[in-house]
């Protein structure tokens, strides 16, 4: 589905923006028609853990929105300068603030309907020792039987733990690719 911003106006000349297939290019974008800005809209990388300890993993209950009160990994928006796995420990120290290490990428989860592509690592630690922060209701500890299906907030949350499960069940680490289209 071919969609462009809301990026109204030029960020260079204030000139109002038009949707329209740019010269050499073969998609719909935002372009100036004074100066000639090509507004393009990427991808938003989203990076979070599992986060396991002693055979559990690690779950915080939500204290925003959207979804607030359903358990989720821990995740976020990279930022800029950090790398993949620099954003997941940030992501994670912010919302569980356990330091946790940062092992192998488990999962890249495209989800195009939102623009986004998360990337959930394994990491691990040795104690839920440290307060949660101002994201997390609370944070606990599951099971893999344990784990609670019907509250988790994020079908990207699901496909990763159901990552961890499996190369868990199998006893074999892979990289798992998801396309979540719906």
């Amino acid at each position: 589905m071919l969609t462009v911003s809301e990026f109204r106006y030029c960020p260079k000349c204030a000139t109002e923006m038009i949707s329209r297939i740019p010269s050499g290019d073969n998609r719909l974008r935002n372009e100036c028609p004074a100066c000639g800005f090509v507004h393009y809209i990427n991808p938003i990388p989203v990076v979070g853990t599992v986060a396991v300890c002693g055979g559990k993993v690690l779950l915080c209950r939500r204290a925003i929105e959207p979804r607030r009160g359903y358990w989720t990994l821990p995740a976020g928006v990279m930022v800029a300068y950090e790398t993949l796995a620099e954003g997941a420990f940030r992501e994670t120290i912010e919302e569980t603030g356990e330091a946790v290490r940062v092992d192998s990428l488990l999962c890249i989860v495209d989800v195009p309907p939102a623009n986004q592509i998360h990337f959930f690592f394994l990491a691990s630690f040795d104690a839920l020792s440290a307060t949660p922060g101002p994201e997390t209701l609370e944070q606990k500890l599951f099971t893999p039987e344990e784990i609670p299906w019907e509250d988790i907030s994020f079908e990207t949350v699901k496909v990763a733990l159901e990552c961890y499960l499996q190369d868990l069940q199998s006893g074999q680490h892979q990289v798992h690719r998801v396309c979540l289209r719906d």
